[in-house]
């Protein structure tokens, strides 16, 4: 094996299947989408759900609450796993316990048995850090912050995808003679099958690292994740925070519209499922190309202007993402509401890359427990925007205005944050963090 071979990559070429490290890279964005085709599969059938179950709008706000909620802690506790026991066992373990509830969701028959269900789907969500993590782990500084935004825009690109794929799946359970509670509930099966599906094959065919998986001779432990960090001491650092409270409003957001799109365009546009789907849909397509985009103008912002200037990069795209939510609560038609839809999804996109074009640098030797915190942080933000659905004297509209300003305010705070603070980096890492 040449030295190459077993070292992280300084380019990235997604059209390259070769070595361990573009293997993983595709397996690992894939198997995000899978996890997200779970996490959110119920979404788009909300309106089936609803009518089947006989749910109110606060039981609605308390679902899309719940929807989040798990992912808080789930993430904590992986981040944590993957400094010690490693990404591969770590997302195995989480695709086959993920699965279960996706799977059996359709036994629930009553709001509890429901919201309980969709807590336990919740923790799905924590995928995403197995993913950074991971990633980080195959492509060298230079380039990690773009690895990161293509493998994490193309798995969250699974939560657009399933906005139409699972009320197509449900019409077609339909057509076979089912009626749409059974079709639902029915409909469910096939993302937890697949989840299965790629806990096989994560497990079979990706490894922890370019130089092997952790345990084995041929990995130093000190080398893939240095002298141990405690979370108190990695979390001590306020740029963590402000990283936690950015990915609060824009991938927060994001899980949020994921889970009341549908409804909102059903509602609001009286459309059937598969039209409002077809629209919530276009929000997630987005990530295609529009989290990458980030990540990649993070990165060339960063190699030019240090860390500070990868600040300023997410906090310009926060306000401007702030802005476009306040334009699209007030879009009066379809059209105007999804043109101002494209334009904040373009933007908080773009600023879940910048945040994870950070991440990685903020102490490399706790990777693992930084992301989990700064994911953590964009559950608690879709957690605290489900409160503001489930108000029955709060329309929907007016959430997205309120959540709009607070986007902006953020964004312009951030302003203020140096992300140039001085922290102890490996010799390849430093010329990244000086400005």
């Amino acid at each position: 094996m040449n030295a190459f071979v077993n070292k992280p990559l300084e380019k990235l070429n997604v059209l390259s299947f070769k070595g361990i490290q573009m293997r993983t890279f595709h397996i690992t964005w894939l198997t995000f989408f899978v996890c997200f085709f779970g996490w959110f599969g119920l979404a788009p059938l909300m309106p089936a759900i609803r009518a089947d179950l006989g749910l109110t709008k606060p039981q609605v706000g308390n679902i899309i609450i719940a929807a989040v909620s798990a992912t808080i802690f789930a993430r904590l506790i992986v981040g944590k796993l993957c400094d010690t026991w490693g990404p591969r066992k770590t997302y195995t373990a989480l695709l086959v316990l993920g699965s279960l509830p996706v799977m059996f969701v359709g036994l629930a028959h009553d709001y509890t048995t429901f919201l309980l269900f969709r807590l336990a789907i919740g923790t799905i969500g924590a995928s995403f850090v197995i993913t950074q993590f991971h990633t980080s782990m195959m492509f060298a500084p230079k380039i990690k912050g773009t690895a990161n935004a293509v493998a994490g825009g193309w798995g969250n690109l699974g939560g657009g995808i399933t906005q139409l794929a699972m009320p197509l799946i449900m019409a077609t359970i339909v057509g076979f003679g089912y009626t749409k509670p059974e079709a639902w509930r029915l409909a469910m099966i096939f993302p937890g099958v697949l989840m299965l599906i790629m806990a096989f094959v994560y497990y079979r065919f990706t490894q922890d690292t370019p130089n092997g998986n952790y345990g084995s001779p041929e990995v130093e432990r000190t080398v893939v994740t240095g002298e141990k960090v405690s979370f108190w001491k990695a979390c001590a650092d306020i740029r963590v925070w402000a990283l936690a409270l950015a990915y609060g409003c824009c991938f927060g957001m994001e899980i949020t519209f994921d889970g009341v799109a549908a409804l909102y365009f059903f509602d609001n546009f009286k459309m059937e499922e598969t039209q409002a789907g077809f629209w919530a849909m276009l929000f997630g397509g987005m990530n295609i190309f529009a989290r990458a985009l980030g990540g990649i103008v993070a990165d060339k912002v960063g190699n030019k202007y240090g860390m500070r200037g990868k600040g300023l990069l997410l906090a310009a795209m926060l306000l401007l993402e702030g802005a476009g939510i306040m334009l699209f609560a007030q879009a009066g038609n379809l059209p105007m509401a999804i043109l101002a839809m494209i334009t904040f999804a373009l933007f908080l996109k773009m600023s879940n890359g910048a945040t994870y074009a950070i991440v990685p640098f903020v102490n490399p030797k706790a990777v693992g427990v930084i992301s989990g915190v700064v994911g953590a942080g964009g559950n608690v933000g879709g957690m605290l925007m489900g409160f503001l659905f489930k108000s029955p004297s709060i329309s929907y509209g007016q959430a997205f205005l309120y959540i709009g300003c607070i986007v902006a305010v953020i964004g312009m705070v951030l302003f203020l944050v140096n992300f140039n603070k001085s922290v102890v980096v490996e010799p390849a890492e430093a010329e990244l963090q000086t400005a």
